[in-house]
């Protein structure tokens, strides 16, 4: 032994998640006031646990093998998964993150899902996949009243059964979709799959679908919501892996992709060679059924990226409050504190956005909240995502050479920065989003609602009320793509800033403000200016 090993911080583990997030908790409390929080308590101690830190790793160390043929050489499309990935499902559905809203007969239960699944991200963000998808298609199944009445009660139970099997034989089930094709990506309106009709059933019109799906993730879910050409046009059909009769369905799982990351989730081509599917809605109107879908998992978009922020942000707390550089601790040195305190700033900001969008789901109803859900569902997804990779960057370098290093406790940044640009090119990239914006903008009275949500915080700061008076006319003149991911970022901050000041401390809602609207900020992290009060803001973020 040739020295000591010193001055190495203990790895941020066995803490509550939950109980650590005091900007979690306030958002929760302004956008949910009634909501009782023990089973998010009690969920934040479970992430954050050595024994479900060890299964993320696991899961992410060993990665999900595809099965093609048995040894005999018949097809049987199967993914293998390590014990762990098992065990973060099992969590993530005992908990409801999968379809507890669509069962749930509370005030605030997307709100509630919304605050679990960030939390969730924060230990996994691969397992959640499947998640997301089960929650965004179980509604949309409604429009085939036969398969919604069979699946609905598996959808949202809170059992996992992964056993590939007929799903009435199943104590839970998951979804999940498939849209994108080679020669379209964000565009499925060139999809080429081919949907033939097949006669009629229990389950309705039934179909066979020929054609593969490029990005097919989680193949191992029972069932999914794919798009086809039928003779009407696109069409949204119900392609289950196991058929009534009990037999395989034709999905042809083709490989797996090798990703930058989003290790743990199976994401794979397929093709479908005379595949059984049944319609759900209308013929020819799969387009407002894909949209209706990708909302919600736009939403959790923008809630993954957020938990993701947390816990970076949480990392690197935790890491530059016990190294010690040039004789004292990194949390006393002044540029660190400056990159931190901005750092929390974002990460706070990021999820009062997030959960006020989920919030907009619980009253849709309401015509200001269904406003809301258009505006600031393409909005969130766009900024937030954007933000994220910066995000881990500056928060992995907060670590230096350890952060870079995929092992032991810090290894986790490494995880994080990898999967930080997932949750931005999935369900529709910046410029996807930002196009999104222009359609909402199209509808109703966009710049009064808009105006409206942000009247709370009127007269609060002067950089908030220019920008907040230019808005309405810039929503209403906006007749140029050109533009768009401009007016994107702009209402993202303004909503953001005006949640701020009925969420967080007036420490943190002047330092944002000055920073980002009023432009005492530099190009990158760690250049707030003068007069930010940077104790405060760090000891609200702490996460111990």
């Amino acid at each position: 032994m040739t020295h000591d090993v010193f001055n190495q911080p203990a790895p941020l583990v066995d803490y509550n998640l939950f109980e650590t997030n005091r900007p979690l908790r306030d958002a929760l409390t302004f956008n949910a006031p009634s909501l009782m929080t023990a089973e998010l308590s009690a969920l934040g101690a479970k992430l954050g646990s050595p024994e479900m830190q060890t299964h993320a790793r696991l899961a992410n160390t060993h990665t999900p093998q595809l099965h093609s043929h048995d040894r005999f050489g018949r097809r049987v499309d199967q993914v293998e998964f390590h014990p762990s990935y098992h065990a973060l499902m099992k969590l993530s559905v005992s908990a409801g993150l999968h379809g507890s809203p669509w069962a749930d007969q509370s005030t605030s239960p997307h709100v509630l899902r919304a605050a679990g699944f960030m939390l969730f991200t924060e230990l996994e963000p691969s397992t959640l996949c499947p998640i997301s998808m089960t929650y965004a298609v179980t509604p949309a199944l409604r429009s085939n009243a036969a398969i919604h009445a069979d699946w609905a009660p598996k959808l949202t139970s809170r059992a996992y059964d992964p056993a590939l099997k007929l799903f009435s034989e199943k104590s839970g089930v998951t979804m999940g979709m498939g849209m994108t094709e080679k020669q379209g990506g964000s565009d499925v309106r060139a999809n080429t799959t081919q949907a033939t009709a097949n006669g009629n059933d229990a389950w309705g019109q039934r179909f066979r679908l020929t054609g593969h799906k490029w990005f097919f993730s989680a193949p191992m879910c029972d069932a999914f919501l794919v798009l086809a050409q039928a003779p009407a046009g696109l069409s949204c059909f119900f392609l289950p892996r196991i058929l009534p009769d009990g037999t395989l369905n034709a999905i042809r799982i083709q490989r797996l992709k090798d990703k930058l990351g989003n290790k743990a989730n199976a994401s794979s081509e397929v093709e479908f060679d005379n595949a059984s599917a049944w319609l759900v809605g209308e013929e020819g109107r799969g387009i407002p059924q894909i949209l209706e879908m990708g909302t919600l998992t736009r939403l959790d978009c923008a809630l993954g990226t957020s938990g993701l922020m947390r816990q970076s942000l949480s990392i690197a707390l935790n890491h530059c409050a016990q190294r010690q550089a040039f004789g004292k601790p990194l949390m006393a040195q002044a540029l660190m504190r400056n990159v931190l305190a901005d750092l929390a700033l974002e990460s706070e900001a990021a999820t009062a956005l997030a959960l006020r969008l989920a919030r907009a789901f619980d009253h849709n109803t309401d015509p200001h909240e269904q406003a809301m859900a258009r505006l600031l569902t393409p909005v969130a997804k766009f900024w937030i995502c954007k933000r994220g990779s910066h995000f881990a960057q500056e928060a992995m370098e907060c670590l230096g050479g350890n952060g870079y290093v995929e092992e032991g406790g810090e290894g986790i940044m490494a995880r994080i920065y990898r999967e930080m640009p997932l949750n931005s090119i999935w369900e529709g990239a910046g410029n996807i989003m930002a196009l999104d914006l222009l359609r909402a903008l199209r509808k109703g009275d966009a710049a009064a609602a808009l105006a409206h949500e942000l009247a709370p915080a009127k007269g609060a700061h002067e950089a908030l009320d220019r920008l907040a008076a230019a808005l309405p006319s810039r929503v209403e003149e906006m007749a140029t793509e050109m533009e768009a991911r401009r007016l994107a970022q702009d209402v993202a901050l303004a909503v953001q800033a005006a949640l701020l000041y009925q969420t967080a401390p007036a420490a943190v809602f002047g330092a944002f403000c000055d920073s980002r609207l009023a432009g005492n900020w530099g190009q990158v992290f760690g250049t707030l200016g003068a007069g930010i009060d940077v104790d405060a803001l760090l000891q609200r973020a702490m996460p111990q």
